[in-house]
């Protein structure tokens, strides 16, 4: 049973040095952001589409929840949008560092769409975690605007979230996700031609090595990632799960230097920035595991 643990621990940590090549491929791929999440979509949806099809476990939904489902995919898909635009007008560490942010969005957002009561403690700790961003904000003026996409798609990732959570119910969350897929690359056809228009490529057709990319990314980092979390919960708690996660940012950063040389770019409000983030996670944590502790005594 240990060694089982052990191994579920050793695929949680797998899990997230997969989720930081999320950000990580976003900058390799020299597609603009537009048509980055509208070809990982497809790609994905395809791959998704193609192993349920084969373990027999693909399904309809009726048209009306159909619809809710879709709607859902609209946000991933305007989400992925602008933290890949955050991405390409900032770096991999502005990028993922406003992506901390959603905690601070969810804890205003959710009780309004649920109606219940503000965590004021999480919106404590998601007030140190935005004067950090906004610290870097300030004294940075380069990332400015990928700040400003970056606090968008942390606020559209909140929105999913709670939407995802809500629709969820119904569904078998492999369904959800097949269709939510769908859902945003229905969205980004729909805006493709006003986006293109404003900001106009060379060519639609990725080159081979930007293809490459892409069926990583799908594979590895969307298809591959949501089963081998899938697998490390059924031996590891929820809890765990989450808490183990806030530590993506610091190993994206730590990517982003190794692979990018981003600390050549990063001055001292981006570290004074990240430690606020870092320590607004760390109380998060500390205060998690309080409740939980004595909530059971």
């Amino acid at each position: 049973m240990q060694e089982e643990i052990r191994k579920s621990f050793y695929k949680l940590h797998l899990s997230i040095i997969i989720s930081c090549f999320t950000s990580i491929f976003g900058r390799l791929i020299t597609l603009n952001e537009g048509l980055l999440v509208l070809d990982r979509l497809l790609i994905s949806f395809c791959i998704l589409l193609f192993l349920l099809l084969i373990k027999k476990r693909f399904c309809f939904v009726k048209f009306k929840e159909l619809t809710k489902i879709l709607g859902v995919g609209f946000l991933m898909g305007f989400h992925w949008l602008f933290f890949y635009g955050s991405i390409k007008y900032a770096n991999v560490s502005i990028g993922i560092i406003c992506f901390s942010l959603v905690s601070l969005f969810t804890a205003l957002l959710e009780p309004l769409i649920n109606k219940h009561r503000i965590s004021f403690s999480e919106l404590f700790f998601s007030l140190i975690t935005l004067s950090g961003i906004m610290l870097i904000f300030h004294f940075d003026s380069r990332y400015q605007l990928g700040i400003i996409l970056g606090v968008i798609s942390s606020f559209l990732a909140a929105l999913y979230t709670i939407t995802n959570k809500k629709v969820a119910t119904h569904h078998p969350s492999v369904t959800m996700l097949l269709y939510e897929f769908l859902g945003g690359f229905i969205a980004l056809c729909l805006i493709m031609p006003i986006y293109l228009h404003y900001f106009p490529v060379n060519s639609l057709i990725p080159t081979h090595r930007d293809f490459l990319y892409l069926l990583l990314l799908s594979f590895f980092c969307t298809i591959g990632l949501y089963f081998l979390q899938i697998q490390v919960l059924k031996k590891i708690s929820a809890f765990t799960v989450n808490l183990t996660y806030n530590l993506e940012p610091v190993y994206t950063v730590i990517l982003a230097m190794l692979i990018f040389h981003e600390n050549k770019d990063l001055n001292i409000a981006f570290y004074i920035g990240m430690g606020l983030i870092i320590l607004s996670v760390i109380l998060q944590s500390l205060s998690f595991i309080y409740s939980t502790k004595y909530s059971k005594i």
